[in-house]
């Protein structure tokens, strides 16, 4: 097997705006792993409230190089185990995953979803992101949009904006990327009108969550505040939904057990991204026959995707049905 590598920039179509400030682009970090004449990819992308730096992520690769490429063809849940005795960052290990897997798949000519039976008939539709603006901004947006499902960030919590966004009658869920105070979040889970809301994700900042009660019409959501497997049950008291991500959490490996676990706790899942390209949505991709909602529209806020694979369009989530993940890298 070979591993090669190489940073990559994402075009944001416009400026993003979330709590944590403006971005116009994203740097990825894109995994090729080979062996005869077959490609696997993965990638995972530097976000500064993650306090991710990719130099330090190339300079691992570097140092494990020679460990991945003497490492022969196994079964994908052996190569994670492989990779788990590395002390990996989750962000790198999801890539290295998310890419054996896409190579695996291709070497035995099987797509994801045929190797781990997973359904795919009834998909999830996947909300798009309205970024923080003037309320009257983001509902024009909504208005517009061919989406059906919308994920509206805030900075913090305006009630008049809350009956404004419940009056246009569409799904929509909120995220605060923890910019709520206690005092929004005990107004929200007090009002009855909070239940029409599809989830309100990540309202505190990480580790405060406690002043939640997932017994309230909220639909709280933990995001940052769910990071592995070990988190849910600490959260179950507290939260009524988690949003898994494959970088969060180390790739489609432990995701595939998050959601098994989740599911037996009680909780609604979903599949979430971050700014990605195709590489990263075609992964996510493959898990939304397992969960209640989907928010995989990273690719579609950028302007100069790289690569082909499983989509999203309008909402709909589109499986090629190619040999492991579908991967294919466009000649730009």
């Amino acid at each position: 097997m070979r591993i090669s590598w190489e940073i990559k920039e994402l075009k944001l179509k416009e400026t993003f705006s979330i709590a944590y400030g403006n971005y116009d682009k994203r740097e990825a970090l894109l995994v090729e792993l080979s062996y005869l004449n077959s490609k696997g990819y993965g990638e995972c992308i530097a976000i500064d409230y993650y306090q991710i730096d990719l130099k330090n992520f190339i300079a691992k690769l570097k140092e494990i190089k020679t460990l991945l490429e003497n490492q022969t063809i196994i079964h994908p849940s052996e190569f994670f185990t492989f990779l788990s005795t590395m002390n990996l960052h989750p962000f790198l290990m999801s890539a290295l995953d998310c890419a054996y897997w896409d190579l695996f798949g291709k070497l035995e000519n099987k797509n994801f979803i045929e190797l781990n039976t997973i359904p795919s008939d009834h998909l999830v539709e996947s909300s798009i992101t309205i970024s923080v603006a003037d309320i009257n901004d983001q509902i024009r947006k909504i208005e517009k949009s061919k989406w059906n499902r919308f994920k509206v960030k805030c900075k913090g919590l305006h009630q008049d904006n809350i009956e404004k966004l419940l009056r246009l009658n569409r799904h929509i869920a909120l995220d605060s990327n923890a910019s709520f105070t206690d005092q929004d979040c005990l107004w929200l889970q007090e009002n009855e009108m909070t239940a029409r809301f599809s989830y309100l994700e990540q309202p505190r900042a990480v580790g405060n969550y406690k002043i939640l009660n997932k017994e309230s019409p909220a639909n709280w959501m933990a995001d940052e505040d769910c990071q592995d497997l070990n988190s849910l049950e600490e959260l179950l008291p507290y939260y009524k939904s988690v949003n898994i991500k494959l970088m969060k959490c180390g790739g489609l490996t432990p995701a595939l057990e998050m959601i098994r676990k989740a599911k037996e706790l009680g909780y609604k899942v979903m599949i979430g991204c971050m700014t990605e390209s195709t590489v990263g949505i075609s992964a996510g991709c493959v898990l939304a026959g397992l969960t209640d909602f989907a928010d995989l529209d990273g690719a579609n806020l950028i302007s100069n995707d790289y690569a082909s694979g499983n989509c999203v369009e309008n909402g709909k989530i589109i499986l090629s049905g190619k040999p492991g993940l579908g991967i294919c890298l466009k000649e730009l």
